[in-house]
């Protein structure tokens, strides 16, 4: 049978894990959301333009430039990940996780695209707020919990070593 102290200390290590995943979920989220300002300006710039009265570069390829602005905000979230948000996850792969990272960032990548496209070609919406509700509101949305679960997991592990209890999962 634990003791009172076993049973604290228990509850001690739950509640620090718990302080833990929250402080990385907020540097996540804050990382994330700079980011997903910086392809959000990017998109809007390339497919609608900045009310200059000229087209933008490119309004016929949505697309297109989703992949290529959400692309910076992939080098942009992956330095601000690696030396911010998981900083006290050393990298475990000979490339700092660099390869894992892009790998999950394009397959979730493909949420996002898949709203814009069902917002465009099936609905046949082409706005500037129907493309950012569905790539960068539904889009993101759906794929920003995949991605923090998929980081955590396979590019920023914490050191097996790490762990100060057995029941203590990292």
């Amino acid at each position: 049978m634990p003791s009172v102290r076993d049973t604290g200390s228990r509850a001690n290590i739950v509640g620090a894990r718990h302080a833990r995943v929250l402080a990385e979920l907020g540097r996540f989220l804050t990382v994330g959301g700079v980011a997903t300002l910086v392809a959000f300006i990017l998109f809007n710039a390339l497919v609608h333009g900045f009310s200059t009265g000229h087209l933008a570069v490119l309004s016929d390829r949505p697309i297109l430039a989703y992949v290529l602005a959400n692309t910076v905000g992939m080098v942009i979230s992956y330095r601000g990940a690696r030396s911010w948000a998981f900083r006290d996850r050393p990298p475990r792969q000979a490339d700092g996780g660099r390869s894992a990272y892009v790998l999950i960032n394009v397959v979730t990548m493909s949420l996002p695209v898949a709203c814009l496209m069902i917002s465009r070609d099936v609905l046949g919406l082409e706005d500037p707020l129907s493309d950012n509700i569905s790539a960068n509101v539904i889009g993101l949305a759906l794929g920003l919990g995949a991605r923090f679960y998929l980081f955590r997991r396979f590019v920023f592990r914490r050191p097996t070593g790490v762990r100060s209890h057995p029941d203590a999962a990292g």
